[in-house]
């Protein structure tokens, strides 16, 4: 994509980096649920499984990230950077031992960054990884 759709801080690109150590390769999922479900979550590969539905917005440091398809049709003109602070987030998320959180940090795309990714056409549902 020449526009991403997701991006990520120094500090959770190194978070990351951690994880994968730990666990292998990763998946991320911002679910838009209640609670910690509206929190990016991030699981072991192979213990989560993409719905059909599911919109794949592209991959950071060599991890996929998969947003639900109702929440994308309400954040299709935002661009998404994941982040790390102190605090817990939901047990099921990787990072949550370690006393720190993934969250989203967001901004409308520009008026020419939404052309462009118009222009790319629709991302891409369903497991791609």
């Amino acid at each position: 994509m020449s526009v991403p759709r997701v991006d990520v801080t120094p500090a959770a690109e190194a978070l990351i980096l951690k994880m994968q150590g730990l666990h292998g390769p990763l998946l991320f999922h911002q679910s838009g649920g209640c609670c910690d479900g509206s929190a990016p979550m991030c699981f072991p590969r192979g213990d989560f499984r993409v719905g059909q539905e599911d919109v794949y917005l592209g991959d950071i440091v060599r991890t996929p990230f998969y947003m639900s398809g109702p929440q994308f049709e309400l954040w299709r003109h935002t661009h998404l950077t994941v982040d790390v602070v102190p605090g817990r987030g939901s047990g099921f998320s990787v990072e949550a031992p370690e006393g720190v959180r993934f969250l989203i940090r967001s901004r409308l795309f520009t008026d020419d960054e939404y052309r462009a990714l118009e222009q790319e056409g629709p991302p891409l549902k369903g497991p791609r990884h």
